[in-house]
């Protein structure tokens, strides 16, 4: 299982009810399963991933979290993570309304655009930058809304949202050391990792 997943796990109580979007091939979802005795589920696009997962006894259904989110009843889970995802959902800000209309919490990361590396890229050749997370040519991109830290923080001062607690996060998943320090984080984070609520 990936880093991020892993610190993403750590971050949820044993025995919640998790929805997991975008969740891939479903390892997170199998984790808390597993080792944290979550009532866990997933909700992926691609149906070759739905179909691996289901397979592997995961339970995940092909939907869209622009579209599907809104048959969620409210309050319907204790936590709904979307990872490495935000950047790519046609409507950002109404798919993390609905994750905090059905849930109590939001876990959400995502590549941050605001790094030097990025910066350096696109200041010095005048082209869309290329990295392990931003890796496929602008025309090719399912990466429609790029953000960074600072955007991020920004957006959810605007929305109300409280931060319990957020993580810059190298591109392996790894811990960043600037915790206390925002405009470090938005300057050398990779991604960035939050824990929403609403007020």
């Amino acid at each position: 299982m990936r880093v991020d997943l892993q610190l993403i796990a750590d971050l949820i109580t044993p025995g919640s009810r998790v929805l997991d979007i975008g969740c891939g091939d479903g390892a997170l979802i199998g984790h808390l399963f597993h080792t944290r005795g979550c009532d866990a589920r997933g909700l992926e696009l691609d149906m070759a991933l739905v179909t691996h997962a289901v397979a592997h006894g995961v339970p995940v259904m092909q939907g869209d979290a622009d579209t599907d989110l809104v048959h969620y009843p409210d309050q319907a889970f204790d936590y709904v993570v979307l990872t490495r995802t935000l950047q790519a959902v046609e409507r950002p800000l109404e798919v993390l309304q609905h994750m905090l209309r059905i849930s109590t919490r939001a876990i959400v990361s995502f590549p941050n655009f605001g790094h030097w590396y990025l910066r350096a890229q696109l200041g010095i050749t005048g082209r869309m930058p290329m990295t392990k997370s931003w890796n496929r040519m602008w025309y090719e991109t399912p990466n429609i809304h790029p953000c960074t830290i600072q955007d991020f923080f920004d957006l959810c001062k605007a929305e109300g949202y409280v931060v319990e607690q957020w993580l810059a996060l190298d591109d392996e998943g790894h811990r960043a050391p600037w915790r206390r320090f925002p405009w470090l984080a938005n300057l050398f984070g990779e991604q960035g990792l939050f824990v929403l609520r609403r007020r």
